[in-house]
């Protein structure tokens, strides 16, 4: 069957603007205090492209809230490395999500 006629309701409905989920929920994350961007977790899929192979097969994001990022470390001398690293990890971090999601780097043994 063909149907022929007006679409003029159903493509109000489809021309309305939408707002994306991510956005909805990082104001309600705002809103409650939470520190949480929803996009923050690229951080976790994106992790060795972020800061490359070496780094990512020797550490790996644990949790972030309020712009502190912890990150656990395989053993004590990638611990002391990557403090060493931590402004250009944070600084390559916002830049992949393309804002200042980081704002401190916390590196623990796990």
């Amino acid at each position: 069957m063909i149907r022929t006629g007006s679409y003029s309701s159903s493509m109000e409905r489809k021309n309305r603007s939408f707002t994306q989920i991510k956005d909805v929920l990082a104001e309600l994350f705002q809103s409650k205090g939470l520190g949480f961007h929803p996009d923050d977790a690229r951080i976790w899929s994106d992790w060795e492209r972020i800061v490359g192979d070496p780094v990512a097969s020797h550490a790996r994001p644990s949790w972030i809230q309020s712009g502190r990022l912890r990150v656990l470390v395989s053993d004590s001398v990638w611990l002391q490395e990557l403090n060493y690293l931590e402004r250009d990890m944070v600084e390559r971090i916002n830049a992949h999500l393309g804002r200042k999601a980081v704002k401190k780097i916390e590196f623990r043994m796990g």
